[in-house]
């Protein structure tokens, strides 16, 4: 498996891509993550087309198990942000 891009290697393929620098490059990508973190971190949803849905969902409070000490302990209910991959983004991995 290849290692992951990094943020630098991100913005550098965006500004190829957008035709334009890095540093605007950077801030596209800065928004980006800013409109997503609220919308999600509020509550609500973000669809980016071809790539996925990012969601925020909630879990129910529940007994863990601490691997170390095999004791049960009870977790306090929590949220968690989730990512559903788009079909089309499957299918290219896969075709």
């Amino acid at each position: 498996m290849a290692k992951p891009m990094t943020k630098t290697q991100l913005v550098a393929a965006l500004a190829e891509e957008m035709g334009s620098d890095k540093k605007a490059a950077t801030s596209a990508l800065e928004a980006i993550i800013a409109v997503i973190t609220s919308e999600v971190s509020g509550g609500g949803a973000v669809t980016l087309p071809g790539v996925g849905k990012i969601y925020c969902r909630e879990r129910p409070a529940r007994m863990v198990r601490n691997p170390a000490t095999g004791e049960q302990i009870a977790k306090d209910a929590d949220k968690v942000v989730k990512m559903t991959i788009a079909k089309a983004l499957k299918d290219s991995v896969n075709g």
